[in-house]
């Protein structure tokens, strides 16, 4: 076997990479690539055109645009965005976010003016797109992006409020909030009729019970609603203003802009700012919700941002041509497409195809439908916008401020305005929490004194900080705790000078918690080892010397013991005494290797309760009834599945494995049988495995493995997968559908985590999440 293995070194050129024959011979045949649509696309197309018919009308008519401009935005952006587009599963059309933005911009300079000020915005999309600055989007606080999104719901609502009581609209949210009660004392029957009609139906229709409101859910709500409204008028006769779409011959297009240019700048930054902020924050959520679908390639399910800010811009400039609204990804569309199935982008073009089909073939119908019931339609969007989800997600974060300034920005000044009270309220309370310091003083029974510091340490806390700290007598013995995750160098220098000036008259002190990495304690000559203290991410010491430096020292594991049980333990002492009564009940067994450098709890974000973790050198399942020293894996294994009743078992190996080293270098197959070479043994299979021309090879993701070693780890987690297959208990929870097998490879030096497909033996990057999806995690854990 090592000559095998040594073929493959010699034909590569680089140690245990697979040759180019060996990958050809590995590899499926080559197929000639075709057009072809999936039935799922042709599905999920026909799902999302029936909600955006409706939608695009309500949108247009809450403008003020041309009812006809909707279709042409939904049309565009379905055909446009899908083909071009970096979040292939995300639907662009007009969305009620532009809402306000168009409406003030037709009042303000006219229809064609807005037209030509949407296809600047859709250029200047093309500009940032090219400077590859679409993930900046991002960093823009979630709060003020709720908080316009709620403040436009709000303008949406009021201004359909009035054409929902028969009347017409003011310009400004204040306004149609004063005009209010004269309306409603003055509301027309039959607009208010049609409209709650269509409200219940909207409300109704997906909360029918049964099969039978399982196959009603397949149906858009707010199309039966607008239909069953439509049906109605039409039957009772009632004389209310409907749908009128003019002659395409006589559609407005583009215009040269008419007006002032710094308003005419402004118009097309709000436009560029509120279409690709709500674009990216759409194509991150679609990622979230494609990533727990395993039906969709890689590709499908990571959105590229940069392409999808130039396909955004392609299709503003293209709507804004032909006399369109303003583009952008609409997350109603783009949930009802990823949830209907849909694999690639060609739904998204499909949906724009029937919409154009629609808009030449389905007039007379279209115009039956009355405003009242698209303005019922498009204030329950409005509605919507003012998430409670939302609200409950900022104030756990402790920003409801910077969400009710933003959204009484939006709703009182605009939506660019809005927008910038937001962002300053958002980077003042972010300045407020950096400079927040809680600096208190103690002394203990012992007589000594401890200075704690909560929050940030910087320099606006130098002052305070000094002024605690002499006030620690000379010579007495002082512990500064700290607890922040940043100090910066005037803070550092501040501490250190105290720490060597009272030092030197004759005190002791200890500088404990999770100060900065710059933080240390003086070097002795009898102690070069770390400080308990010292955070696991600056773990950087030098091993003790073998001789007397144990002597009269305490335990090595003393010091991180006393720290879990003053900072640790009353943080978990309830939820271990919750799993201490009721006993524990994990949903996973994680099989990994004894590795040192291999922290579950850490790569897995797992705390108490949550994984039966299994460790043993290399990672291996010893067949049934395979000459082995114990059945410790096996029993943990039967444990798990048949007693703790695990959902999912999961095989992890990682770079750099001592295991797999070991049996590249020295197959354990003859010699003295030491006990670790007879665990050994059990790896034989991956080693044959690695060197078997038909069986093709376990990599990794955008790369080959880097040597043999890593190519011998990932074939190895493939491996102990099929022995896993092979133990009764498993199988039997297989068959049954009550358990499912993972691989994971985890590469140490790059902190990586790879997971193993299920069709192919590739080994996918985990891409990183978001904070929000951690916390959310956690808190599900906790719960």
């Amino acid at each position: 076997m090592s000559a095998c293995v040594s073929t493959h070194t010699s034909d590569s050129g680089r140690t245990g990479e697979p040759s180019d024959a060996a990958r050809t011979a590995h590899s499926p045949p080559p197929t000639p690539r075709r057009f072809r649509i999936a039935g799922a696309d042709l599905s999920a197309s026909v799902a999302v055109f029936l909600i955006a018919l409706p939608l695009s009308l309500g949108i247009a008519l809450a403008t003020g645009a041309p009812l006809e401009s909707g279709l042409v935005a939904a049309a565009v952006g379905g055909i446009v965005a899908g083909c071009v587009g970096g979040a292939p599963l995300q639907v662009s059309g007009p969305a009620a976010g532009l809402t306000v933005v168009t409406a003030e911009l037709i009042q303000r300079y006219g229809w064609r003016t807005t037209c030509a000020v949407t296809v600047l915005a859709g250029i200047a999309q093309l500009g940032l797109g090219c400077l590859r600055v679409a993930r900046t989007a991002l960093a823009v606080s979630p709060a003020v992006v709720h908080g316009m999104l709620a403040g436009i719901g709000v303008t949406i609502a009021v201004a359909q409020l009035h054409i929902v009581l028969g009347g017409n609209p003011d310009s400004s949210v204040l306004a149609n909030v004063a005009s209010l009660p004269a309306q409603l004392a003055d509301a027309q029957p039959a607009a208010l009729g049609v409209s709650a009609l269509t409200l219940t139906v909207l409300l109704a229709w997906p909360r029918i019970p049964g099969r039978i409101g399982g196959w009603a859910r397949k149906v858009p709500a707010a199309l039966i609603a607008v239909t069953a409204a439509s049906v109605t008028a039409a039957l009772l006769g009632l004389s209310l203003p409907e749908v009128d779409l003019p002659s395409w011959s006589s559609h407005a297009l583009a215009g040269l802009p008419e007006g002032p240019v710094l308003g005419l700048v402004a118009a097309v930054l709000t436009t560029t700012l509120v279409c690709s902020v709500q674009s990216l924050l759409g194509a991150v959520a679609v990622d979230k919700m494609t990533a727990k679908r395993h039906d969709l390639p890689p590709s499908m399910r990571r959105s590229n941002l940069d392409r999808e800010l130039l396909a955004q811009g392609a299709s503003n400039i293209v709507s804004g041509s032909l006399g369109g609204l303003p583009v952008a990804g609409v997350a109603v569309r783009s949930t009802a497409n990823v949830n209907a199935g849909a694999v690639s982008g060609n739904s998204s073009v499909l949906h724009g195809v029937w919409v154009v089909a629609a808009t030449l073939l389905l007039v007379p119908v279209l115009e039956l439908i009355p405003l009242a019931s698209l303005a019922a339609l498009v204030m329950a969007v409005g509605i919507q916008m003012v998430s409670l989800n939302n609200i409950r997600t900022v104030t756990r974060h402790r920003e409801v401020l910077v969400y009710a300034v933003t959204t009484l920005g939006v709703v009182a000044f605009g939506v660019l305005e809005g927008v910038g009270l937001g962002v300053a309220v958002a980077v003042g309370v972010a300045l407020h929490r950096l400079a927040r310091t809680r600096i208190t003083h103690e002394v203990d029974a012992r007589g000594v004194h401890h200075v704690r510091v909560r929050g940030q340490l910087t320099f606006l806390a130098v002052p305070r900080l000094s002024r605690v700290l002499h006030q620690v007598p000379h010579g007495a013995g002082c512990v500064v705790e700290l607890d922040g995750s940043f100090m910066d160098h005037a803070a550092y220098e501040a501490l250190q000078d105290w720490q060597k000036s009272h030092t030197t008259q004759g005190g002791r002190v200890e500088v404990t918690g999770r100060g900065g990495g710059r933080i240390a304690e003086p070097a002795r000559a009898s102690h070069t080892c770390c400080r308990p203290w010292t955070p696991w991410r600056n773990h950087h010491c030098d091993r003790p010397q073998q001789d007397h430096a144990h002597e009269g020292r305490p335990h090595p594991l003393a010091g991180g013991i006393s720290a879990f049980q003053r900072d640790t333990a009353p943080l978990v002492r309830d939820e271990l005494a919750r799993l201490a009564r009721e006993g524990q009940q994990p949903t996973q067994l994680f099989l990994t290797c004894a590795d040192s450098r291999l922290v579950t709890s850490m790569i897995t974000s797992s705390g108490p309760g949550d994984l039966f973790v299994v460790r043993n050198v290399g990672n291996l399942v010893p067949l049934p009834g395979a000459e082995s020293a114990d059945d410790s894996v096996a029993a943990a294994i039967e444990y798990a599945v048949d007693v703790l009743k695990v959902q999912s078992i999961t095989v992890c190996g990682h770079s750099g494995c001592g295991a797999m080293q070991a049996l590249l270098s020295t197959p354990p197959s003859g010699g003295a049988q030491t006990p670790l070479k007879r665990w050994l043994r059990h790896g034989m299979p991956s080693l044959a495995r690695m060197t078997d021309t038909d069986v093709p090879w376990a990599r990794l993701a955008g790369r080959a493995p880097a040597d043999a070693v890593e190519q011998l780890c990932l074939t190895n987690v493939v491996q102990q997968l099929e022995h896993l297959r092979e133990h009764e208990c498993v199988a039997r929870a297989l068959e049954r559908g009550t358990l499912q097998l993972h691989g994971m490879y985890f590469h140490v030096g790059e902190a990586q985590a790879y997971l193993l497909a299920e069709t192919d033996p590739v080994f996918g990057q985990v891409a990183a999440g978001t904070l929000e999806d951690g916390r959310e995690e956690r808190d599900a854990t906790r719960a």
